[in-house]
């Protein structure tokens, strides 16, 4: 009898039988005496399309809309459905006596294997591969600890959930809006609140009314300072005629140091990446979108076998990872291993900060594997890609870079002058980063004491305009869509929102993408702007599906039931949740109908063809 493996993609199968010695090729397939290794495209299954699940609803028409299906049932992908075939034929195979479920450890990854084993109406058990790196030790060991797929019930019924209720939502609002303005126009529970946030953003830049004012420098001889101002406690003024009457006035004037303050700061290292983190870093040290980054992370794990499992929402390693990391820190090449054997290095760093069992969801955070990387192997970007991650790990084990923080205030003729400055005293964790063009530091202040004297040697007026707002990049937007709801009034419901976002971790360079494919935003060089078809979509959309609040509290509803081992408990607040969902879907569809009549869209497609719902 032999095991039939499932994996995800060819190359993770490729992989998986290499590691096992599985070496007969097969048409969509690598065998043994043991195994047999076999493996999805992406996504062989999925649901019906409306037609497909109901005749009436082959034809767009607002009268059979809502769709409220009971079920929505499954098809196989007409593309890929001869690799399909493949591995529904061997899930039959009499000498296949169980299955091992290799898929990506995760939500998605999950389902894209259930929604195969249900339409091949198989019914042998199954066994679950979760594992976090794609190196041949990480491979056996996870073979050496299967464990039933019974134990990922949960994360399934997750998965299901979110992919019906995206059905439900993205169906009905797209078809409903769409017909309703005659216009190509697309939907969804989470790229519709996305997209809010980016209209928000334009719309405050567009709104802005720059402010011009004045800051008024006094030059002390060792040191300088800037008018502050009592009022408002800013080193702004907004009446040049008076900053300049006060220029006037200290010229030349005797001047006392009225406070003084020195105190020693300490920043401890970055935390560890998780993929969005990784998303924007990349993005605003190499321009990368969040697309090209998650593709450069997937070639580091899946092709060169250098990074951990990259779709991962955790900034945290579990404790028994340590002796893993500290042998993947031991064998780093050069320039790493400079600074693994630098005196500051501490190779037995074991803080909360980086290790924590309990923040850990489905994968830990993303590090370098011990596998060497062959330089010529990797192109330019994953190399950068690849140094971020491995200098992000090596400062883990640095201690905090320290500074002296110094503020003066120095009084000449009755008007305060208020100084800053910082002194470095440990480079620590900074050693890691020295060839990154630095932000603007504060010059270092003498050693100043409360009545020291100077003069005003010089002064100087500065004109200054206040700013607008930053338009987005995919960096602020993925911070955003990751922190979605943090800034709620209701503390309750803030509390219970910060596990959830808008998407996930895998998804949101997507929707990003998404976005951009359905003409609501567009790129100017890094920034992201929205369009005026995307502003007018938002426009017309009711403040329920534009909310990054309601997705944000659907996406942690999804993230208790991954996490409810109790299917009684399980099965009630899934049957909650999608009949949440589909009174929401109701709501939408009557939103449409009554929506405001004075929107036009710009025709961009043959009067007979539609678009279909997404997310």
């Amino acid at each position: 009898m032999r095991k039939l493996i499932v994996a995800e993609k060819p190359s993770v199968a490729r992989d998986i039988a290499r590691v096992l010695g599985v070496r007969q090729r097969g048409e969509g397939f690598l065998e043994s005496p043991d195994y047999v290794v076999t493996w999805a495209i992406g996504h062989l299954v999925s649901l019906c399309e409306p037609g497909e699940v109901d005749a009436r609803y082959k034809k767009w028409n607002m009268a059979q809309l809502p769709m409220l299906p009971e079920t929505i049932p499954l098809k196989v992908l007409p593309k890929t459905s001869s690799q399909f075939q493949v591995i529904k034929r061997w899930m039959h195979e009499a000498e296949i006596s169980s299955i091992v479920c290799a898929t990506d450890s995760a939500r998605e990854g999950e389902l894209i294997f259930r929604y195969i084993y249900q339409m091949a109406t198989c019914n042998k058990p199954v066994e679950r591969l979760w594992i976090s790196s794609m190196t041949d030790e990480a491979i056996r060991q996870g073979f050496q600890n299967l464990r039933p797929d019974s134990e990922y019930d949960a994360l399934y019924e997750s998965a299901r959930c979110r992919s019906e209720a995206d059905w439900l939502v993205g169906m009905n609002a797209s078809r409903a809006f769409s017909l309703a303005y005659d216009a190509h126009l697309s939907v969804g529970r989470v790229q519709t609140p996305t997209l809010s946030l980016l209209v928000k953003r334009d719309r405050e830049i567009a709104e802005f009314v720059p402010k011009d004012y004045w800051e008024l420098k006094a030059d002390f001889g060792d040191y300088s300072g800037l008018w502050l101002n009592p009022e408002t406690k800013e080193t702004r003024g907004y009446d040049k005629s008076a900053l300049e009457k006060i220029r006037k006035q200290i010229s030349l004037q005797e001047a006392r140091v009225t406070g003084s303050e020195r105190e020693m700061k300490r920043v401890p290292p970055p935390q560890l990446f998780d993929l969005t983190s990784l998303q924007r870093e990349a993005n605003r040290k190499f321009g990368f979108s969040a697309d090209k980054t998650l593709k450069i992370a997937q070639s580091l794990y899946e092709t060169h076998k250098l990074v951990t499992y990259p779709r991962t929402d955790s900034r945290y390693l579990p404790d028994d990872m340590a002796p893993k990391i500290k042998s993947a820190l031991g064998g780093l090449p050069e320039p790493y291993a400079t600074f693994v054997h630098a005196p500051e290095m501490n190779p037995n760093m074991h803080m909360k900060r980086f290790y924590d069992n309990e923040k850990i969801s489905d994968h830990h955070a993303i590090v370098p594997t011990d596998k060497r990387p062959n330089g010529s192997s990797l192109s330019a970007d994953e190399s950068r890609l690849y140094d971020l991650i491995v200098r992000r790990l090596i400062a883990a084990h640095y201690p905090n870079y320290e500074y002296e923080s110094a503020s003066v205030l120095t009084e000449a003729a009755g008007h305060t002058f208020k100084s800053t400055g910082a002194m470095p005293v440990r480079e620590g964790w900074r050693a890691l980063f020295r060839e990154e063009k630095s932000e603007a530091k504060e010059p270092p202040l003498p050693v100043l004491a409360e009545g020291d004297l100077r003069r005003v040697e010089k002064t100087s007026i500065k004109a200054c305009k206040t700013k607008p707002p930053a338009a987005h990049t995919d960096a602020s937007i993925l911070n955003m869509m990751e922190n979605a709801g943090r800034d709620l009034e209701d503390e309750v419901l803030r509390e219970k929102m910060k596990a959830s976002g808008l998407g996930t971790p895998a998804t949101r360079a997507a929707i990003i993408e998404r976005l951009i494919a359905m003409g609501y935003a567009t790129r100017r060089g890094k920034t992201l702007v929205s369009t005026e078809k995307g502003r007018q979509l938002i426009a017309i959309t009711p403040e329920q599906i534009s909310s990054a609040v309601t997705t944000g509290k659907w996406e942690k509803a999804l993230s208790d039931m991954a996490s409810l081992p109790d299917e009684e408990a399980r099965r009630q607040k899934t049957q909650r949740f999608m009949q949440g969902i589909r009174r929401f879907s109701v709501f939408l569809v009557d939103a449409a109908r009554q929506g405001p009549k004075d929107v036009r869209f710009e025709r961009e497609f043959p009067k007979k063809r539609k678009p279909s719902g997404k997310k």
